[in-house]
């Protein structure tokens, strides 16, 4: 019974731990782990018993001070540092960092590297950069609001892309590659915006020294180095000299992420010749009459050198992308989440989207119907007019209605929205009711795009 107890615990953790692979592995992963840290972030926040330790954690300092015994010297770095400004100004370093990598692809070898495959994508999210904008400013236009514009000019492509895998082949191939190429244009277009309108008073001084590092580091590629050791370094001297610059730290990330070299070390004739050399020294090792066990030390030597030869084969640009993806996906933006989504919500009155004054305006209908009406309408009509007018080509066997109902997959704002709320206001009432409409918004425009997309696709099934 002992034995059999013992096996049927193995069998069942061996079946969570292939269960937990394939969690982590689907596209849809990230979406359902970031919505479940905001539904904690939530009762964090309003629980009584918690709101108060949640509130102080965030507030705690992190910063590292160094006194001397007469006092003279007192030196605090980084200054003015809280746990929830480590979230927002460190981590989401990392975050804008991949994001930076992933816009270099795409324009390098991807869906923008070229004008017939990028016109499209790029005037899309123009369009849905400036709609939701203008909607915004026609509800807040003047008043003390006004400076949050930007906030729902982005959209999630970990929710939206999240959605459209669990809606499998209900839509078309092509319409999936437009929604990501549109979402990798629409962050480097709210990268622009954080750069331009949501930076403090800046620092020539500091900004010049990683102007000059930066530059340092161009010609450091540009003569062929490709170890990461000679770009971390950089990146973390750039981090700290835009954190006092006054330019939000986190386009140091994206600035960095363009300096990383894509072209691997070993060219695929260098690579293809001393695989071919290893693969015959193994085989020699293995017939030479030694009784070893295969790998013996011998064997080792040429796997480990095998192993080097394949990971400098592929340029440190993809590497990073790859090694850091999943832990932006499943640490990084969930820690944001945890952090930055946890309104307290004192009264009912909170949760109207519809509270209007002549000082403040109204963050959340500008918010809420920038991201359900806004986003939508900004892609579908600048698609429309780039199709009608020729500049671009229809995704193939996409219609206009399921184009419509993927656009609204992009009103889907949550994380970039949700930082440039934090940016854009000073006033906490401000920056709490905009995160409430982002969240009521990104809910809506969810929910829309998937009720669509499946009407649709009922409607043609032979179009899938």
């Amino acid at each position: 019974m002992r034995l059999f107890s013992m096996y049927g615990w193995v069998r069942w953790r061996h079946r969570l731990e292939v269960s937990g692979r394939g969690f982590f592995r689907a596209p849809w992963a990230g979406g359902a782990v970031l919505l479940a840290c905001v539904a904690i972030a939530m009762l964090l926040a309003n629980i009584p018993a918690t709101s108060v330790y949640y509130k102080h954690l965030l507030e705690t300092d992190l910063a590292l001070k160094v006194s001397s015994p007469d006092g003279v010297i007192d030196w605090l770095f980084p200054r003015g540092m809280t746990v929830e400004k480590f979230v927002n100004d460190g981590l989401m370093v990392v975050f804008f960092f991949v994001v930076g990598l992933e816009i270099k692809r795409e324009i390098v070898c991807g869906q923008l590297s070229s004008v017939r495959k990028a016109i499209l994508p790029v005037l899309a999210a123009a369009g849905g950069m400036l709609a939701p904008a203008a909607i915004f400013l026609a509800f807040n236009a003047g008043t003390a609001a006004a400076n949050g514009w930007g906030i729902p000019t982005a959209t999630d492509i970990a929710f939206a892309i999240g959605i459209l895998s669990m809606l499998g082949d209900r839509v078309p191939v092509s319409l999936k590659v437009f929604l990501t190429a549109l979402a990798i244009a629409d962050d480097l277009g709210a990268i622009l915006v954080i750069a331009l309108f949501y930076g403090g008073e800046v620092q020539l001084g500091c900004l010049l020294i990683a102007v000059m590092i930066m530059i340092g580091v161009y010609i450091m590629k540009r003569l062929g180095e490709t170890r990461l050791f000679w770009y971390l370094v950089p990146a973390v001297a750039v981090w700290a000299l835009f954190y006092y610059s006054g330019v939000h730290s986190a386009i140091s990330g994206v600035a960095m992420a363009m300096l990383i070299p894509m072209k691997p070390r070993y060219s695929r004739e260098y690579f293809a010749h001393k695989l071919r050399y290893y693969r015959k020294a193994i085989g020699e090792v293995a017939c030479s009459g030694d009784d070893d066990e295969f790998p013996n030390e011998e064997h080792r030597y040429y796997l480990r050198r095998m192993a080097s030869l394949s990971l400098n084969s592929v340029g440190l640009s993809y590497r990073l992308e790859h090694r850091l993806s999943p832990y932006v996906t499943f640490l990084v933006m969930p820690v944001f989440a945890l952090a930055n989504a946890g309104v307290p919500i004192a009264s009912a009155e909170y949760l109207n989207i519809f509270h209007h004054t002549s000082a403040t305006g109204s963050v959340g209908m500008g918010v809420f119907f920038g991201l359900v009406a806004g986003k939508p309408l900004g892609i579908f009509l600048a698609s429309w007019a780039a199709v009608r007018t020729k500049l671009a080509v229809m995704p193939e066997g996409a219609s206009w209605r399921m184009l419509l109902a993927v656009a609204c997959l992009g009103g889907i704002g949550f994380t970039m929205s949700i930082f440039v709320d934090s940016l854009a206001y000073s006033d906490a009432d401000l920056i709490d009711r905009g995160k409430i409409a982002i969240l009521m918004g990104s809910a809506s425009a969810a929910l829309l795009g998937t009720l669509l997309i499946l009407i649709f696709s009922k409607k043609n099934p032979d179009k899938r």
